[in-house]
């Protein structure tokens, strides 16, 4: 019998290489999106050598459209799971930071998930059973520090909770993953400096993973990994948006990232 299949943006580290692990050991095949060849090629010999997954590499780069496009036409082939992973912050401030890089920030965390999800769900639906996983950001419902990454999370969630209400019924599920702070590349690669960042608000891939197929098999559309996010998102419901407000600068520390 075929294995069934997972598509996973941005899987060379972090959360989506936690996802890529995760399948394949779960006995997915994957098909795995990123820009640096040689960590896809990398990646995809260690997950067949450990998990007897066959892999496909697609080399792509999200915020350009002709990549987009490609991606969107393996898609409409056919997967089972779709975990849109890519995504990127920056530091800086919104009022300095190039326009260009603005964009592309935009291009990868909306754009990319809104054509990618749309080229993935006809096959999904016609046959009764798919599984979208968008990773959005406890940023998306907190007025964090970032304003656009912010925003691009905040569209993703929102996203994600129309398309589940629409697709009730359909077998076909769409989930929004919103982690806090995880142990991963991220911030580094953003330039963001988080020394001093409290020890307990820190998470680590394996769990977020963990929690979030676990919520996903329960039909939760809004998934908040640990604990600790959890209350801090329950409370920032409850209370007045000038007090999380200023919470999140302290928690943020400041300014510097768009």
């Amino acid at each position: 019998m075929s294995r069934p299949i997972a598509l996973i943006t941005g899987p060379t580290s972090g959360l989506g290489m936690g996802f890529a692990r995760r399948y394949a050991l779960d006995g997915y095949d994957l098909v795995l999106v990123a820009r640096d060849v040689a960590r896809l090629q990398l990646l995809a010999a260690e997950l067949h050598d450990e998990a007897g997954a066959h892999v496909e590499v697609l080399v792509a780069d999200l915020a350009v459209a002709a990549d987009r496009a490609k991606v969107a036409d393996r898609l409409a082939t056919g997967v089972r799971i779709l975990v849109n992973n890519a995504g990127f912050g920056t530091s800086g401030e919104f009022w300095s930071a190039d326009l260009e890089m603005l964009q592309s920030q935009l291009d990868v965390n909306v754009t990319a998930v809104m054509q990618l999800t749309r080229a993935a769900l006809p096959p999904m639906v016609a046959a009764g059973v798919g599984t979208v996983i968008n990773v959005a950001s406890v940023a998306g419902l907190l007025p964090g520090r970032g304003s656009t990454y912010s925003a691009s999370k905040a569209w993703v969630i929102s996203f994600s909770e129309g398309l589940a209400n629409g697709l009730d019924g359909t077998g076909v599920g769409v989930h929004a993953l919103c982690p806090g702070f995880v142990r991963t590349e991220f911030h580094e690669r953003a330039g963001i400096d988080m020394d001093g960042t409290a020890s307990f608000l820190w998470l680590d891939v394996p769990d977020v993973v963990r929690d979030c197929l676990a919520d996903v098999a329960k039909g939760k559309v809004v998934i908040v990994p640990g604990l600790q996010y959890k209350a801090l998102t329950t409370a920032g419901r409850m209370v007045p948006r000038s007090l999380v407000r200023a919470a999140t600068k302290v928690v943020g520390r400041g300014r510097g990232r768009t």
